[in-house]
């Protein structure tokens, strides 16, 4: 694994230094709330919670956050591990849950919704993971962990419809050519149920009070102020998203197995 090879360079490293540049070294981990599997009855998912991965994706991050703490335990390498909840913002890979719905509303594609909608995610806006980072990296004690989680949990379909909604405001379905041609009069109609994908948890709840309480990190945007800005930055930005799209992505989901892209 990669993180076998990014450790053992950062231990041959951290063993030649002296000093003060010693004290201060730092191997941070960054891994995900996919780690613990799905939501269970005991709760929100904190950094006791055990590990129960359920895609082959979440099990890779599970055995790379085992083998940073194995790392710190046999050698005192200084590692710090972070596991966060939901991601978005600017410069997303359009692939990704909020820009895809975004740039095919825009252009009057479907909107693909997997199941029945109703798996529920945290979401964290990139700049709050960020600050979360800095200050584990900055002041976290050496082995632990901490959880980061926005406390914005939703459904699929909920944040699909606050994506239409900022979209609507700040660029009408019956000013969008686009929409115009197909005689359509809302983003929301958009909405598309698609077959769900294998090893689909149903819902992540994470419990980011450690981190709360002790760094006093805490996030700077509400849930409604993140999907403004990001719908904002991508409707600005239109040149990046195709540009992607051009070179590296032909607007599928990615991960699926090769039976269901066909």
């Amino acid at each position: 694994m990669g993180i076998s090879e990014l450790l053992e360079y950062a231990r041959l490293h951290h063993s030649r230094l002296q000093g003060t540049p010693r004290e201060r070294f730092r191997f941070l981990h960054v891994s995900t709330d996919e780690v613990y599997g799905t939501f269970r009855k005991n709760g929100k998912f904190s950094e006791t919670t055990a590990y129960a991965p359920n895609s082959p994706y979440a099990a890779s991050k599970a055995a790379a956050d085992h083998i940073v703490r194995a790392y710190y335990e046999t050698y005192r390498l200084p590692t710090i591990t972070t596991n966060c909840s939901n991601n978005y913002g600017p410069y997303q890979f359009p692939e990704k849950l909020i820009p895809l719905m975004l740039l095919n509303a825009m252009e009057g594609k479907p909107l693909p919704i997997y199941g029945d909608g109703g798996n529920i995610r945290d979401w964290l806006y990139v700049e709050d993971h960020c600050s979360g980072i800095l200050l584990a990296l900055q002041q976290g004690l050496p082995g632990a962990r901490y959880n980061i989680g926005g406390d914005n949990e939703r459904t699929n379909l909920e944040i699909i419809d606050k994506v239409c909604f900022y979209l609507e405001k700040l660029f009408p379905a019956a000013k969008n050519p686009a929409m115009i041609h197909q005689g359509i009069s809302s983003y929301t109609s958009l909405k598309t149920v698609v077959p769900d994908r294998p090893g689909h948890d149903r819902h992540y709840s994470i419990d980011s009070k450690k981190i709360r309480r002790e760094l006093s990190w805490s996030p700077k945007y509400t849930l409604n102020q993140g999907i403004d800005k990001t719908v904002r930055w991508y409707y600005e930005h239109q040149a990046w998203c195709r540009k992607i799209k051009e070179n590296s992505y032909d607007g599928r989901r990615l991960g699926l197995n090769a039976e269901r892209k066909s």
